[in-house]
This record gives structure tokens, C-alpha cells and sequence, in this order.
């Protein structure tokens, strides 16, 4: 019998999100000025106030005033009646030092034993139905979002759009596991308070308030989802059809938003910047931690290891978990599983167990965290661009960064989403004779 599954997102303006983005551009502001930086940094926002806190280890000096206020200038928080502006709100600081008893975990005289940062568990996945081999309703979730943010910029459409919005999708699959139909999409977006009452009741009120969301509504169908479809490919345009069910804010008028509506605070959308609830998820947060931290830079391994085996054909989908003791560098297990849908042989032709595959995974990368640092170059400033919109399916890139140097400006570029390439399809078709 078909069944349901549903992903949401949230927009680059959720309170969550600011957080998120805030905590990330300080770690790449202190790894600019000291690669070796060892950072923690977690952000709270609210009405008309941010504050920064956790632990960090560096020989550089960041202006964290300005970092979160550059951030939230891009985002578009930018004016006084959203109760949060970059150039008004306040911004306190409670940043100190990490601790030496963690640090001494961590740290060694060989680099290539570094430690753990943490105990825990950290996972990667991947699955064949979508070409960025991401679940499918968390892709298009992340999708509406991404334009929907895209035209509150451009400023030609839909000029009421604020930066606050949330998005989900429901997919119907087949027994065999197969999308067949987009069954329900639901967005809610904030914005002004374009439509005004007529008089001063309840009834005009509501009236005015119906009005905004038709309007609303009608944009969504008319506007976004045309730009979203031209960005899909046509297996997946396919599943778009006419009996969709659209939820556009259904709670009604939604002008107070953002972090004068919620508070907002690192880590909380773990699921959204990960699988969407498909897979698994360790419980770690990964925004404002630099890579000595695991529950960032393993499930970063462990997502290239489950794309590259389902690119490789070993199976349709997979799952990677890595496990590690704190202070300790080799993983304590690694497991794989594909859901029954293996396709790799062994030598005597014999379809191979999950167990079989997570031992050849285990010789062909070494997951100490020294190693995964070098493989993916997680000691550069790359990570301000993972904080929206997902850490995992996004595209490989190069970001140019600005270093002030002797008051000379110098330009270094770096290779973002590195953890997304297929560049151990080879090596694993070599190993696993596909």
C-alpha cells in the first residue's frame, strides 16, 4: 500500500536559522585568522538583542559586533517595524576560552593523533531518487525556500515578502519505495501588512486578513512554484499536479515573525539541515563548531562515504554511522546499512551483507578526525554557506575569501561542500568489482 512521508525547511530569515548563520560566520572569522582556532560558538536573537556565547581558542581577533550584524544585514533584516535590525539591535558577548581539560583531547604533539572532540554517534545518507542524491521532500522543501528568498530580493514580485518562512512537503511513495505524487505543500511566509481594515472591527479586520493570505496564496501558485519547477528535473516535475493540496499560511496573517516572533537559538534545526527525518540523525548540532568537533566534520564524512556507495551503485540507498570516544582518534565502529537494497557481489558472486560493505568502507577511508579535516579542508573558512538551506546535497564550489595582510588586501579561494563530491565512485567501483 502507498504511504506518506514529509520534510520540512526553514528559511535563511527563521529566528533558528539567524542563529545558526551568525554562529557559523564567527567560526569562519576566527579560522581566518588563525586556522588552529578552536571555536564553540553559540548565538541567541530575540527582540531587538543577540547574544553570543561559548568557548573559543585562537590566536586571531574578531569584531563579533560586526559579524553578526554583517549577518544580519544579508539575511534582510534591515528595518525598524520587524522589531530586529541589524544596525539597532543589541548585541552582548559572552564568548570565553575552551576548556584545557577538552583541549588536552584533542590537541597532540602528532597531529595525525588528534583526538575526538566529543564522545557520540554521527550519520550520513544518501538515497539514488534525486540527482543530489538527497531525499526528495526535504529537497524540494529546501528548494521553495531558497526562491522564495530569491524573489524577496530581486524586489520586483511579491514586495510584501519578509525574511521569516517556513516550508513542508508530503510525498506519496510506492510499495517499492518509488515517489509517485507530491501529495501536500505547506509554506508559511511573513510579511507586511500590505492590506489594511477598512474600520476599526473585527469583521473588517478579518476581512483584511483573508484578503493578504488570497493574495498570498495566489503569488505561491502563480509565481513560486513556476520558478520552482524550471529548476527541477522533468522525472520530478512530473509528480506536480493539479490535485496538490496546498497549505498557504493556514494559521492566517503572519506579520510578526522572525526573532521578534521567536526566540532563536543554534542547533535547533538539526533535522532540516541534514535528511529531512530520513536516515538518522546522532543529536549533534553542527553550526559554530570547527571540525576538531565530530558531530560536524564525521556526519560531513559519513555523507561523502553514503553518496559516493549509492553514485557507485552498491545500493540504492545507505546509511553510514561512525562512532567515536572523546580524546580518542580511531572510531570505536562504523556501520552500514542498505536497507536491503545492495547490489555489490563478492568474488564468488554472492550479494554482499551490510557488514561485509561497512568493512570494505572502513579500509578505504580513514575516518580519525585528522584525516577527515585534511580530505575535506575543514580547517578553511567555508562554512558560512552550510547554515541555510542544508549542510548536505548542496553543490561543490569555490568561495573567494578577503584577508587583510600588512594592510595589503590578498584574495584566497577555497573549495566549499567538499564532502559532496564524487570522487571515491572510482575507487569504490574498483574495490567492491562493479
Amino acid at each position: 500500500m502507498p504511504y506518506l512521508f514529509t520534510s520540512e525547511s526553514v528559511s535563511e530569515g527563521h529566528p533558528d536559522k539567524v542563529a545558526d548563520q551568525i554562529s557559523d560566520a564567527l567560526l569562519d572569522e576566527f579560522l581566518k585568522q588563525d586556522p588552529q582556532s578552536k571555536v564553540a560558538c553559540e548565538t541567541l536573537v530575540t527582540t531587538g538583542l543577540v547574544v553570543l556565547s561559548g568557548e573559543v581558542k585562537t590566536d586571531g581577533y574578531v569584531d563579533v559586533q560586526k559579524v553578526a550584524r554583517d549577518v544580519i544585514k544579508r539575511i534582510g533584516y534591515t528595518k525598524s517595524e520587524y522589531m530586529f535590525d541589524a544596525d539597532a539591535c543589541g548585541i552582548i558577548s559572552a564568548i570565553h576560552g575552551q576548556s584545557s581539560d577538552i583541549n588536552q583531547g584533542v590537541e597532540r604533539a602528532n597531529p595525525e593523533d588528534q583526538g575526538a572532540g566529543d564522545q557520540g554517534m554521527m550519520f550520513g545518507y544518501a538515497t539514488n531518487e534525486t540527482d543530489n542524491y538527497m531525499p526528495l521532500a526535504l529537497s524540494i522543501s529546501h528548494l521553495l525556500l531558497q526562491e522564495l528568498a530569491a524573489i524577496r530580493k530581486e524586489g520586483r514580485e511579491m514586495t510584501y515578502l519578509r525574511p521569516d518562512a517556513k516550508s513542508q512537503v508530503t510525498i506519496r511513495y510506492s510499495d517499492n519505495h518509488v515517489p509517485e505524487k507530491i501529495d501536500t505543500i505547506v509554506i508559511s511566509t511573513q510579511h507586511d501588512e500590505f492590506v489594511m481594515p477598512k474600520a476599526d472591527t473585527a469583521e473588517a479586520r478579518q476581512e483584511a486578513e483573508k484578503e493578504m493570505v488570497q493574495k498570498i496564496s495566489e503569488d505561491i501558485n502563480n509565481i513560486l512554484i513556476p520558478r520552482v519547477l524550471n529548476l527541477l528535473p522533468e522525472r520530478i516535475q512530473k509528480l506536480f499536479d493539479n490535485e496538490i493540496v496546498y497549505h498557504i499560511n493556514p494559521t492566517g496573517k503572519f506579520v510578526i515573525g522572525g526573532p521578534h516572533g521567536d526566540t532563536g537559538l543554534t542547533g535547533r534545526k538539526i533535522i532540516v539541515d541534514t535528511y529531512g527525518g530520513k536516515g538518522a540523525h546522532g543529536g549533534g548540532a553542527f553550526s559554530g563548531k570547527d571540525s576538531s568537533k565530530v558531530d560536524r566534520s564525521a556526519a560531513y564524512a559519513a555523507r561523502h562515504i553514503a553518496k559516493n556507495l549509492v553514485a557507485a551503485g552498491v545500493a540504492d540507498q545507505a546509511l553510514v554511522q561512525v562512532a567515536y570516544a572523546i580524546g580518542v582518534a580511531k572510531p570505536v565502529g562504523l556501520y552500514v546499512t542498505t536497507y536491503g537494497s545492495t547490489k555489490a557481489k563478492d568474488a564468488a558472486g554472492n550479494i554482499m551483507s551490510d557488514g561485509e560493505i561497512a568493512e570494505k568502507v572502513s579500509q578505504l577511508f580513514d575516518m580519525r578526525p585528522y584525516a577527515i579535516v585534511q580530505r575535506y579542508g575543514l580547517q578553511n573558512p567555508i562554512f558560512s554557506e552550510t547554515a541555510a538551506y542544508g549542510h548536505m546535497g548542496r553543490t561543490p564550489g569555490i568561495k573567494k575569501v578577503e584577508f587583510v595582510k600588512n594592510g595589503q588586501v590578498e584574495v584566497k579561494e577555497f573549495e566549499t561542500f567538499t564532502w559532496e563530491k564524487l570522487d571515491y565512485v572510482d575507487k569504490i567501483k574498483q574495490a567492491f568489482n562493479l
